[in-house]
């Protein structure tokens, strides 16, 4: 019986496991960033972080310890160098793990296993929040009319932020076109038309002949572009009439 037993097997066998999780505690170095499984990740984190801490101090002794789990050249180097300078002034918990949904198939959670100093989103928003310290002290000695204010503020911020994004929707669809009406395209390539910032009929109708080029280029229509613009130009015509 294993019971209380809570370490992971993932389904292999002692000679596999151990190459998987060096393989993939190689790649996380190399790329700071893997998808993967939770059940993986989980595993992985207990594999590599203990390497990373070894990183701090770069002796041959600790630098031969960590070839012996990772058997590459190129993530020691990497380890040792960039990221042993980065997590310096960290204590530990040097990985994320951010869940990404099910696997089609099997269902099987996924996840991204990142090092946490390497993503440049999360380490900006965390600069630019305050830190505020609550104490049982301060709620003591705050007024109910303070306290009013601050939710009348809160109230007033949250209303303009709603009114400023249902304004931006409705002028967003005040500005489009509905593309689909133009001969030869259809839902994907009014998609497409949108990513290269085409909205409107107006906006098509005044593509230049080297967007055009570029355009029938880059993605492959159903018929010539040139038929396409000629019927935007009808449409627009039948518009103004």
């Amino acid at each position: 019986m294993r019971h209380g037993k809570k370490f992971n097997h993932l389904g292999r066998t002692t000679s596999h496991r151990k190459a998987m999780l060096s393989n993939m505690a190689a790649s996380l170095i190399e790329n700071k960033r893997i998808a993967t499984t939770v059940a993986k990740a989980k595993a992985l984190r207990k594999y590599v972080e203990p390497l990373i801490t070894k990183s701090k101090t770069d002796t041959t002794h600790s630098r031969r310890v960590v070839f012996s789990y990772l058997q590459s050249k190129e993530a020691v180097k990497e380890l040792f160098g960039g990221i042993s300078e980065k997590i310096s002034t960290r204590e530990g918990g040097y990985t994320r793990i951010i869940k990404t949904g099910n696997r089609l198939g099997d269902a099987a959670e996924m996840c991204i296993i990142e090092l946490v100093d390497y993503n440049e989103i999360y380490l900006n928003d965390g600069g630019s929040k305050k830190k505020t310290r609550r104490s049982r002290r301060g709620a003591s000695t705050s007024t109910p009319t303070a306290k009013a204010e601050t939710t009348e503020e809160v109230v007033t911020e949250v209303v303009e932020v709603a009114s400023e994004a249902v304004e931006a929707e409705s002028t967003s669809t005040q500005e489009s076109d509905d593309l689909t009406k133009i001969v030869g395209i259809g839902k994907v390539y009014q998609g497409k038309l949108n990513t290269e910032g085409i909205f409107t009929y107006e906006d098509v109708a005044n593509m230049t002949e080297e967007q055009i080029q570029l355009m029938e280029e880059k993605y492959t229509f159903k018929g010539d572009f040139k038929d396409s613009i000629a019927d935007v130009k009808k449409i627009i015509a039948d518009k103004k009439a």
